[in-house]
């Protein structure tokens, strides 16, 4: 029989410190995400450390540090498949990043643990804890701090409402008055909106600008003869 040649009972011990450290090490990583009521959460965060920590320790027993590396490599791999699976995109924003970069990082917990590097498993599950709760005041810190637009990077478009006989002139204030503003024209489009008139957008080459110094260019720019609305949009720019 097969299994009694290849039964070795101190590669099985072995084996089950592995196996037993995934588990217990997946199962800390996970309590935390089912805390927070993510998607991915203790059973899905224990079944991938256990996972990786199988298939590494299977490589290592079948075919030694060398086929443990090629393992590895696999398990990298189809673990962002597995994350991809979380990513939700809602509208403009992505949800689930954090999550999939979480289950990432328990298949490293596995890895590790299955390649019997049960100190480094830990000191990965520490910090991968420590990431997800410890950094979380400082994230939301980030987040409620006030931003400057000049210290943003965005993408800026001034709209102009213009008299279609006046066109060219229109264009050419907005040029005039952005430059002498040091807010240089990237590109320039012109739309018809309605009978008569026009809407010119303008994108700027900057990604940074002072909110002051562009509200006043709105202000002077409906002051031109044939401009009946000057108005500025950002967008972000990732």
């Amino acid at each position: 029989m097969l299994f009694v040649q290849n039964f070795n009972p101190a590669s099985f011990a072995d084996s089950v410190v592995s196996l037993l450290t995934a588990f217990v090490l997946g199962t800390l990583i996970g309590a935390e995400r089912q805390y927070r009521q993510r998607s991915a959460g203790l059973r899905t965060n224990v079944l991938v450390a256990l996972g990786a920590a199988a298939f590494v320790d299977l490589a290592v027993l079948v075919a030694g540090a060398d086929g443990a590396a090629r393992v590895i490599s696999y398990v990298v791999s189809g673990v962002g498949f597995l994350g991809a699976g979380v990513i939700m995109k809602e509208g403009g924003d992505v949800r689930g990043l954090n999550t999939a970069a979480t289950l990432w990082a328990s298949a490293a917990v596995g890895a590790c643990a299955g390649a019997d590097y049960v100190a480094e498993a830990v000191l990965l599950t520490v910090m991968v804890i420590a990431g997800n709760t410890l950094l979380r005041p400082l994230v939301k810190a980030i987040d409620r701090a006030p931003i400057r637009d000049a210290e943003s990077e965005a993408i800026y478009e001034v709209y102009v409402l213009a008299d279609s006989a006046r066109a060219s002139e229109a264009r050419e204030a907005l040029y005039t008055i952005l430059n002498k503003a040091r807010y240089p024209v990237a590109d320039i489009e012109t739309e018809v909106v309605g009978h008569g008139m026009l809407e010119i957008v303008a994108t700027l080459v900057s990604q940074s600008v002072d909110r002051e110094e562009l509200n006043r260019a709105m202000v002077e720019l409906k002051q031109v003869d044939g401009i009946s609305r000057a108005r500025l949009e950002m967008s972000t720019s990732e």
